[in-house]
C-alpha cells in the first residue's frame, strides 16, 4: 500500500508541475500589457516600463517562471499586483468557503446516487424510468440554469432561503446551512444524474454475478447481499466518477457563486484572471491543483481499498 500511495503522489507532483509551467506559459502570452493595467491608461511610457521592470515583466519567460517556482517552493506565493494582498491570505480566507460548497454538493451526489441507483437496478419498474428521466433532464441543463431556478422558485417565490449571500458557520451554523442549501444542490443536481446511473449499470452487472446467486441459494436476504457484496463490487467504477465530478465541481463552482453572490475562489478567480493578475492566478491553479490531488489519492486509495488488483495496477 505504501508503494502504491507514493506511486500516486509522484504523478501528483509531475502534474502539479506539468500545470504550473503551462499555465504560466498562457497568462504570459495573453496577459497583454500588465503593468498599464496596474497604473490606468493615463500612465506615461516610462512610468509604465519601470513598474514593468518592477515587476519583473520585462524579463524572459524561464527566469520568471524560475523566480516564481523558487519563491513558491519556500510557501511564498507573493502579493497581488492589483491588491496587493498576500496571495496565500486571499486564498485561506475564500477556500474554506468553496470546499464547503463543492464537499457538500458530493456527498449529496454520493447519498442519493446510491440509493437511487440501487432502487433503480432492483426494483426497476417506474423508479428506473424516473432515474433515466433524470440522467436527460441532468445531462441537458447546465448548472448554472438549475441555480438560477432555484433562486427563483425557493428564494424569491416561497421565500425559504435569502436569495445571495453567506453566512460562516463559525458565527452561525443554522445562517450557514441556509446559505448553503441552494447552490449546493445546484452543484449536485447533474452529478446525481450521472452518477445514478454509474451505479445502476454497475449494480445491474453485479446482480448477474455467479457469487450473487450463491449468496442468495444459501439463504442470505436480499438486503445483505446488495449492501455488503453487490455495492463494494459496484462501488469502484462509482468512485471514479466522483473523482471526475470533483474536479467539474470546481468549475461549476465558479459560475454558481457568482448567482449566489457567494465569497468563494470563483469570485477572486474571475477578477484575476480578467485583470490579468499572475500571481494570484498561479496561486489559484496551485491551491485547485493540490485539492484535485488530494482527493484523488483519496478517491484511488478508496478503490484500492475496495479492490486489491488496483493497487498492482
Amino acid at each position: 500500500m505504501l508503494r502504491y500511495i507514493v506511486r500516486r503522489l509522484t504523478s501528483g507532483v509531475v502534474l502539479l508541475v506539468a500545470i504550473t509551467i503551462l499555465g504560466f506559459t498562457l497568462l504570459y502570452l495573453g496577459g497583454g500589457d500588465i503593468a498599464r493595467k496596474i497604473l490606468g491608461e493615463s500612465a506615461d511610457t516610462a512610468t509604465v516600463e519601470a513598474k514593468a521592470q518592477e515587476l519583473g515583466l520585462n524579463q524572459p519567460l524561464y527566469v520568471q517562471f524560475t523566480s516564481w517556482a523558487t519563491r513558491a517552493l519556500g510557501g511564498d506565493l507573493g502579493t497581488s499586483w492589483f491588491s496587493g494582498q498576500h496571495v496565500a491570505e486571499a486564498i485561506t480566507s475564500r477556500v474554506a468557503v468553496t470546499l464547503s460548497l463543492v464537499t457538500g454538493a458530493i456527498v449529496l451526489i454520493a447519498i442519493v446516487s446510491v440509493f437511487l441507483g440501487v432502487l433503480a437496478a432492483t426494483r426497476r419498474g417506474w423508479i428506473d424510468r424516473f432515474a433515466q428521466l433524470l440522467a436527460v433532464v441532468g445531462h441537458a441543463i447546465p448548472g448554472f440554469l438549475i441555480a438560477v431556478g432555484l433562486v427563483l422558485v425557493f428564494a424569491l417565490t416561497l421565500h425559504w432561503f435569502d436569495p445571495t449571500g453567506y453566512v460562516a458557520f463559525t458565527d452561525d451554523p443554522a445562517g450557514w446551512a441556509k446559505t448553503v442549501v441552494l447552490p449546493v444542490i445546484a452543484l449536485a443536481f447533474g452529478g446525481i444524474a450521472n452518477v445514478t446511473q454509474q451505479i445502476r449499470g454497475s449494480v445491474i452487472d453485479a446482480l448477474r454475478h455467479d457469487y450473487v446467486r450463491t449468496l442468495r441459494s444459501r439463504g442470505l436476504p436480499a438486503r445483505r447481499v446488495i449492501l455488503k457484496h453487490v455495492l463494494r463490487n459496484a462501488a469502484g467504477p462509482a468512485l471514479a466518477v466522483l473523482g471526475v465530478h470533483f474536479v467539474a465541481l470546481l468549475g461549476v463552482a465558479v459560475v454558481v457563486e457568482q448567482v449566489f453572490a457567494i465569497p468563494g475562489l470563483g469570485q477572486i478567480a474571475v477578477q484575476a484572471t480578467a485583470l490579468g493578475d499572475i500571481p494570484l492566478v498561479m496561486g489559484l491553479l496551485v491551491a485547485i491543483t493540490v485539492i484535485v490531488i488530494i482527493f484523488n489519492l483519496i478517491v484511488d486509495l478508496a478503490q484500492g481499498w475496495l479492490n486489491p488488483k488496483v493497487r498492482l495496477s
